[in-house]
């Protein structure tokens, strides 16, 4: 089996390659940058620039699968020309794969997106699960839509489509994890406004290792990636200040002060959503990391 992963190369990306790898699977990848392209026998990388619509067609060539996992980071300041390159960094390659696989002959069958769980809308109540119409009034929840709009569009070639809605990723080096170790092992952690809000997180091997579920499985349509058990984001700075041996002596901090620092930004600390895994967890899949104590530990081993 081989699959094509657009966003190789980032945090999941190389999660996933390694997971297939364990799995038997061989990868090929897209990239941006010349200089990362790797030839290999399980590992073949392939150059493309979706903006100027160039992309190699052997990158396609034995793929059964593509994991389009590729996105600007959404961890900088949201100009409305920042925005617009969130956007389009989801759209315009999802576009130009889909115009690729139309116009050639290819043994693509299955299409996999990252999506998000901020297209749920703000609760500290209620429990999310793939049902759910409901939609954020936010840019993130925006950003879903049409991301997941994207990925749609591959039905129309008869292919099964799967939107994996990610919650927060914990990974040692990368992502949300170090920011909210950074001030808590300084002695300055503290929780996040209320700290009531829901953080629907996942270990790193976890969301790779549902990408090859999914591969493996044939699965379509919307999979909430999160761990069963959410915690909130003051019960998630208390148990990493408790391994840290740290006290928490400061206050919350308050909203209006993260709203002044971050701008429109603040809604990614502020607000959060309890996401239900249970789809998930019924299609076979199995959780390494259920609770959120052992997945800090195993972080900060």
């Amino acid at each position: 089996m081989k699959v094509l992963i657009t966003g190789a190369t980032g945090l999941i990306g190389t999660q996933l390659t390694k997971e297939c790898h364990n799995a038997g699977i061989s990868v090929n990848y897209l990239t941006t940058s010349k200089k990362k392209i790797e030839n290999k026998p399980n590992y073949k990388g392939f150059y493309w620039n979706p903006y100027k619509e160039e992309i190699d067609p052997d990158a396609f060539t034995d793929v059964t699968t593509i994991i389009n996992l590729v996105g600007a980071t959404i961890s900088k300041r949201w100009t409305k020309s920042y925005k617009k390159t969130i956007i389009e960094s989801r759209t315009q390659t999802a576009n130009l794969i889909f115009k690729t696989l139309k116009n050639n002959k290819t043994s693509v069958r299955h299409f996999i997106s990252a999506s998000g769980v901020s297209i749920y809308p703000n609760s500290e109540s209620r429990l999310y699960t793939e049902e759910d119409t409901a939609v954020d009034d936010t840019f993130l929840a925006e950003v879903v839509q049409k991301w997941e709009a994207s990925a749609d569009q591959f039905k129309k070639l008869d292919m099964r489509v799967a939107k994996v809605r990610t919650g927060v990723v914990l990974a040692e080096e990368e992502g949300a994890f170090p920011k909210l170790l950074k001030p808590i092992e300084k002695g300055f952690g503290a929780p996040l406004g209320s700290g009531k809000q829901w953080l629907s997180w996942i270990h790193i091997d976890d969301i790779a290792c549902v990408y090859v579920h999914i591969i493996k499985n044939g699965l379509r349509g919307i999979y909430n990636a999160t761990a069963p058990n959410p915690v909130t984001n003051e019960k998630m700075t208390r148990k990493i200040a408790s391994y840290l041996n740290k006290d928490l002596w400061l206050p919350n901090v308050p909203g209006f002060v993260l709203r002044l620092i971050l701008g429109e930004m603040a809604v990614l600390v502020l607000k959060g959503q309890l996401v239900s895994s249970k789809k998930l967890e019924e299609s076979g899949f199995e959780f390494r990391y259920v609770n959120v104590a052992p997945a800090i530990k195993n972080l900060l081993k």
